[in-house]
């Protein structure tokens, strides 16, 4: 088992990271919020989870242990797989996933591409009874700013575009959040959040 990674940041893809770890470059699988926080050339210290596949060892990067813990604890229900849970913590956080579990919110669980309705209530039904309560509604993880009022457009249309979506998919998803990122007091949108609302638009369209 590897627990975390620390390293430099060597590259920094759509949906993974390269760190440099004693002269080896190590790939990690990562969720777009995740990937908007880590800048080449930085180091780093990333909680990990290993898939082990017969064909095939994946290892996957997350931005801090509740994220990791979440990400294990989904596969655990019927269904879901490591492809999936990763899906699950692109549109949700790990609080938000508490509260739609604990709240049976099948709604939110479906915004994310692949979970059905029956898939969420399978999820809700499994995990109900060991995945904890969330904190306050208005906590949770840091989201990345960015520092120029356009430049999430890029790292969202990345992001969506990273996790399978169209690129015009991706323009209609931007036009349709873009009034978000325009702030009462003028500060740079946060991209993590943006994408996940990009996602949710996406899903329900």
């Amino acid at each position: 088992m590897i627990a975390f990674v620390r390293g430099t940041v060597a590259d920094v893809t759509l949906s993974s990271a390269v760190l440099e770890v004693g002269g080896v470059g190590l790939e990690l699988h990562c969720t777009p919020p995740t990937l908007a926080t880590l800048h080449v050339g930085t180091p780093v210290t990333l909680p990990t989870s290993l898939v082990v596949r017969e064909e095939s060892l994946t290892l996957f990067g997350f931005l801090d242990e509740d994220e990791k813990s979440a990400f294990e604890l989904l596969q655990t229900a019927s269904g879901v797989g490591p492809k999936l849970a990763q899906a699950v913590l692109a549109v949700l956080t790990p609080d938000e996933l508490r509260r739609a579990v604990a709240g049976e919110d099948v709604k939110a669980l479906t915004a994310v591409s692949g979970v059905g309705q029956k898939g969420a209530q399978r999820i809700i039904l499994e995990l109900k009874d060991r995945i904890g309560a969330a904190g306050p509604a208005t906590a949770g993880r840091a989201r990345p700013a960015v520092p120029a009022a356009d430049a999430w457009r890029a790292q969202v249309h990345e992001g969506l575009v990273g996790l399978g979506w169209s690129t015009k998919e991706a323009d209609r998803a931007i036009d349709a959040v873009a009034p978000e990122a325009e702030s009462a007091d003028g500060s740079a949108p946060e991209v993590a959040a943006l994408l996940r609302s990009a996602l949710r638009s996406l899903s329900t369209a």
